[in-house]
């Protein structure tokens, strides 16, 4: 069997079941935007209040990542992602007993934390199976998975809201209910159906894992193994200070776009059909896009160009008060900002290998989480001093024009020693 169809049996046994377990590991950290469409009247949270008890989950989130994705390393995909499912699944269900802005606090931060080592320890995960020139397109296929959750999720969150007083219960409740056990379950999947890496995959001959072991190591121009340099190396905090942009617009618009649209005047039930259109289209966008960054073997432009059509974006969205053209700026920063983020994930691990790989990706994930707690909180506050959304998407507009000149100056700063370790495997 070709190289090419081994890789293509791997992802066919991985990747959907990845994409499973981030479809609603999304729905469960996102949700919280509809929940809030009742939960804040319900509770008495402010703007405020709202956008800081969402955002502070990407501060657990982000402390959390790099230890997480060490012990990944250390002990195993398959018992590591066991523990974070079933973990994760326990606390997104108990935010529906939240009844202070403190507990609403506590629950979310520690929904981060829990959540932690999921996204990069995929990303890590992936190295270990996929060459170089596979990745973008299979980070691409996971990572669908956030915004094909919101196609999922919009109208299930707008039906399930309807089902006030069933039991007792408000409908915001059995939103984190219905929608939080469910990866509790997985877990006990992940046990059966992941292995921890190509060597102890029973679905794959001897032959075609010597295949996968020779073509990766073929084609590894890592650069160092060590955590601790990669931890200190500048070109990783440096794609994590973009992450940090991006994830500022994307977790912004998807926190906060269910409240938008509700506020134009429409039903939960129709908030939830509007919000999940964009997503659809996302999740089509960023799987064509990582394809083309694996073709062009290209990944800095294919960073930097969605970024500055989202700043772009963000700056109409902020200058108009025509609702249809708000819903249309909007969409187009969250189909622009998932797009980026397969080809910026990409670029780690094509200069660190190992615990290198494994702490690198973990670290650029966690900085960038930092941005995801920055959207939510800055659009709550500016929103509650000014009236409107307007001071926030420009704000984020701003930080993602930063972050396209971070990825482009880096880009400029790799390439000379890009080519420097290509002639010496060369």
């Amino acid at each position: 069997m070709s190289d090419e169809k081994i890789f293509l049996k791997c992802a066919f046994r991985l990747i959907p079941f990845l994409t499973l377990i981030y479809v609603v590991n999304f729905l469960d950290r996102a949700n919280v935007g509809f929940a809030a469409l009742n939960m804040n009247a319900d509770l008495g949270f402010s703007p405020t209040v709202f956008g800081f008890g969402a955002g502070i989950f990407f501060f657990g989130y982000s402390v959390f990542q790099v230890p997480a994705n060490v012990m990944l390393e250390r002990i195993g995909a398959r018992r590591w992602i066991f523990c974070i499912l079933a973990v994760w699944g326990a606390i997104s269900a108990s935010n529906a007993f939240v009844q202070s802005a403190a507990g609403f606090y506590m629950l979310r931060f520690c929904l981060g934390a829990a959540e932690a080592g999921l996204v990069p320890g995929v990303f890590f995960y992936l190295t270990l199976w996929f060459p170089q020139s596979h990745r973008g397109r299979f980070i691409a296929s996971f990572m669908a998975a956030a915004p094909l959750s919101g196609v999922i999720g919009g109208p299930l969150s707008g039906f399930i809201l309807g089902m006030d007083s069933v039991a007792g219960l408000r409908g915001w409740q059995w939103l984190f209910l219905i929608e939080g056990l469910p990866a509790c379950a997985l877990a006990f999947a992940v046990l059966k159906l992941l292995p921890d890496r190509p060597a102890s995959a029973a679905w794959l001959s001897p032959g075609e894992k010597q295949a996968i072991q020779s073509r990766l190591a073929r084609d590894d121009t890592t650069e160092h193994r060590i955590l601790w340099r990669a931890l200190a190396d500048p070109r990783v905090i440096a794609l994590g200070l973009v992450n940090f942009g991006v994830l500022a617009g994307a977790n912004g618009v998807a926190l906060w776009l269910p409240q938008i649209v509700k506020g134009m005047g429409y039903s939960n039930l129709v908030t939830g059909f509007i919000v999940a259109l964009p997503n659809l289209a996302s999740a089509i966008v960023m799987i064509l896009w990582g394809r083309s960054s694996d073709a062009r073997a290209e990944r800095v432009w294919h960073v930097a160009i969605p970024a500055l059509i989202a700043a772009s974006s963000f700056l109409a969205a902020s200058l108009t008060q025509a609702d249809i053209a708000v819903l249309l700026a909007l969409s187009l920063t969250q189909i622009m900002l998932w797009s980026a983020i397969a080809p910026l994930i990409a670029l780690p691990s094509s200069f660190l290998g190992g615990s290198a790989a494994a702490g690198g990706i973990a670290l650029v994930v966690s900085i960038g989480q930092l941005g995801g707690f920055l959207g939510s909180t800055i659009i709550g506050v500016l929103k509650e001093r000014t009236g409107d959304y307007a001071a926030g998407m420009a704000v984020i507009g701003f930080i993602l024009v930063l972050a396209a000149a971070i990825v482009l100056a880096l880009g400029r700063a790799m390439a000379p020693r890009s080519a420097t370790v290509q002639s010496r495997v060369s």
